[in-house]
């Protein structure tokens, strides 16, 4: 059986105010494979941003454990968690998060010019045309279309070649039919590369095309499997 690329285990998120001690997540455990691609689903505010956030090492938890590609992430320290995050993980956000200082090859190149990578801007070029934006090297964020920065945000993720990539309401800020084109390449990229897919979304469409669906309820994972509805 392939290893698991993602091992959760009892992960629990407490976060404490003058009010009290609220749990976000509770005692949340299951695990992906490499190139299997899942659906974190659930209503607003039940968790699923959080969780993604503790897959990442973004967020520490109270209790429980993340392995990623391996390594117990929270055993690490931040610049091992953060050195751990460059090598095997990729990002796409709701708002797209580009730099507008940059242009689109620019965006693309940063990952790779971080990495010492000396062949950045060719990497970064075959990428953006690998999304359909060779036309759109020089151009700035501000000149670029909501599903076009986007697509620059897919090619930024997908040039690292990651293990896995966490993607967090990536059509969240796009038209329905843009949004559709954006999700048809994404998981064509994630073919292609063979990445583990994790990505948080309210679309029923968009979490029916995934292998899997973790339905999280109130901070529990109520449910995991194939047919589950968002």
């Amino acid at each position: 059986m392939t290893p698991a690329i993602i091992a959760v285990e009892h992960l629990t998120k407490r976060v404490s105010d003058a009010t009290g001690t609220l749990t976000i997540l509770h005692d949340i455990s299951f695990t992906l494979r490499a190139r299997e691609s899942a659906a974190i689903v659930g209503a607003s505010g039940s968790g699923k941003s959080t969780l993604l956030g503790l897959l990442a090492g973004l967020d520490v938890p109270s209790e429980g454990s993340v392995r990623l590609d391996g390594e117990d992430l929270f055993a690490l320290d931040e610049d091992a968690r953060a050195a751990l995050r460059a090598r095997a993980l990729g990002f796409v956000f709701q708002s797209f998060q580009l730099l507008a200082n940059r242009t689109a090859l620019e965006n693309v190149m940063l990952p790779l010019e971080l990495a010492g990578r000396r062949d950045a801007r060719a990497a970064a070029t075959d990428m953006l045309q690998r999304v359909g934006l060779g036309q759109r090297l020089g151009h700035y964020p501000r000149l670029l279309s909501g599903g076009e920065q986007q697509r620059v945000a897919l090619a930024r993720a997908f040039v690292v070649q990651p293990k896995v990539l966490l993607a967090d309401e990536p059509t969240g800020s796009l038209d329905h039919a843009t949004g559709e084109k954006v999700m048809e390449l994404m998981f064509e990229l994630n073919r292609e590369r063979g990445t583990t897919l994790v990505l948080v979304t309210h679309d029923r469409a968009i979490a029916a095309r995934c292998d899997r669906q973790l339905l999280i309820d109130a901070g529990r994972l109520a449910a995991q499997g194939e047919t589950l509805s968002a």
